[in-house]
């Protein structure tokens, strides 16, 4: 630090008292105090404003390139059970959780009228199949009479207006026969008809596997008229289930069928679970502009633990490279200040009293070129130096370096500051 204009003050009054020897000695000594410390002062201003770099060694590491998505957990095979007939609930005998099997009774409906109706067509039936023994026996008859009208002719015992009506009669006699038959068609068709209507008041399980909810209680009408109203929901083998995932378009690209993963619940945190890609969908989802598409991954709950519903959100492993030479991605972001073109830093005593060191202008921002290289900066003997590398696969940390003129233990620059 320069001295103080007391203290200047002070030698110089004493210098008059003095021979012009000693005089001339102070005040050389005065001009070289002055002198370091004005020098020892701006060349601590100047190192203020040195660069001093942030580094890192390129090292040999493994990259892993995940894609993260998330969705819902699901059955494999989810069914609602239906009624398509309207009626009352007599009985309702399943219940949340229960284990079922295909063809079980879950539900019956109220039967009366159904059982009338069935009664009703089979007794039109035993009308129908007499009428047609009817129309049988007037046939044989008929056809007798005619036979026997045509042998009379023949031997001119009667008229031809009887031959012709005993031909009519006859002709008559095959068509109510042919009418009764086709009644009897739509006699056994109604039949079946109400006998389905009765086998479908008991509602059964389509499927084998477990109920998932049941919107249904007994005493309950069952309106089916307009909609069929879902009353149980099963789900099959929950040892088997899907998780469905959205996965954005700017990653659809990385994934494929047979991709492995690992999802997280919020219901047992701090435990994952495996999955494979089984289906990749083509049908876009678009909500509020972001389009995605649904891929399907199975996953094995043997333990039971996960269950339909729950969110979860998955890493797929897109790309796996080992020992690799690998850079932060922060090195990639840096680049080193520019110098101003046009700067004045002063000159003399008063530059030296009322400039720093020359500043630098903000850092211009890295490039990447048409081939896909980029330009890191490397720390080598104490300088910057640019090398042009082609950057690989990235874990969002780390980037795989293909190509470049970088070893293993090469200081990376990934930051400035100044002292």
């Amino acid at each position: 630090m320069p001295p103080s204009k007391a203290e200047i003050e002070s030698i110089v009054k004493t210098a008059e008292n003095r021979s012009p020897l000693r005089r001339r000695l102070i005040w050389a000594v005065v001009l070289l105090v002055a002198a370091a410390g004005l020098w020892s002062w701006w060349n601590a201003a100047s190192r203020q404003n040195l660069p001093v770099y942030t580094t890192q060694a390129i090292e040999r590491t493994d990259i892993i390139v995940q894609v993260t998505a998330t969705g819902t957990v699901e059955p494999t095979n989810q069914v609602e059970i239906s009624s398509e007939l309207s009626g009352t609930v007599r009985s309702v005998e399943a219940d949340f959780n229960d284990v079922v099997t295909k063809g079980q009774i879950l539900a019956r409906l109220d039967t009366d009228k159904l059982e009338a109706n069935v009664e009703l067509s089979r007794a039109s039936l035993t009308a129908t199949q007499a009428r047609l023994a009817e129309a049988g026996a007037t046939l044989n008859e008929t056809k007798d009479n005619y036979d026997r009208a045509v042998l009379l002719e023949q031997r001119q015992v009667t008229s031809l207006e009887s031959l012709l009506k005993a031909k009519a009669a006859y002709e008559r006699a095959q068509a109510a026969l042919k009418s009764a038959e086709a009644d009897i068609r739509v006699s056994e068709a109604n039949l079946r008809i109400n006998e389905a209507d009765l086998a479908k008041a008991c509602i059964c399980s389509s499927i084998e596997g477990v109920v998932l909810d049941r919107n249904v209680e007994v005493g309950q009408i069952v309106a089916s008229s307009l909609q069929a109203p879902v009353l149980f929901t099963l789900a099959a083998d929950l040892t088997k289930m899907e998780l469905r995932v959205d996965i954005d378009e700017a990653d659809i690209g990385k994934v494929k069928v047979g991709n492995e993963a690992m999802f997280t619940v919020e219901a047992y945190q701090g435990r994952t679970f495996p999955a494979v890609i089984s289906e990749l969908r083509f049908a876009p989802k678009t909500v509020d502009g972001v389009v995605t598409y649904e891929a399907i991954l199975s996953i094995d709950n043997s333990d039971l633990l996960l269950r339909p519903g729950m969110t979860a959100t998955a890493d797929i492993k897109v790309a796996e490279i080992t020992g690799t030479l690998a850079i932060p991605n922060a090195a990639l972001r840096f680049a080193p200040p520019v110098e101003p073109e046009d700067q004045s830093s002063g000159s003399g005593l008063l530059g030296m009293l009322f400039k720093n060191a020359p500043t630098r202008a903000p850092s211009s921002a890295a490039k990447t070129s048409a081939d896909g290289r980029r330009t890191i900066w490397i720390l080598r003997d104490g300088q910057a130096e640019g090398v042009d590398i082609l950057a690989g696969e990235s874990d969002g940390t780390k980037t795989e370096i293909r190509e470049g003129d970088v070893a293993e233990g090469d200081l990376v620059i990934t930051d400035l500051t100044s002292e």
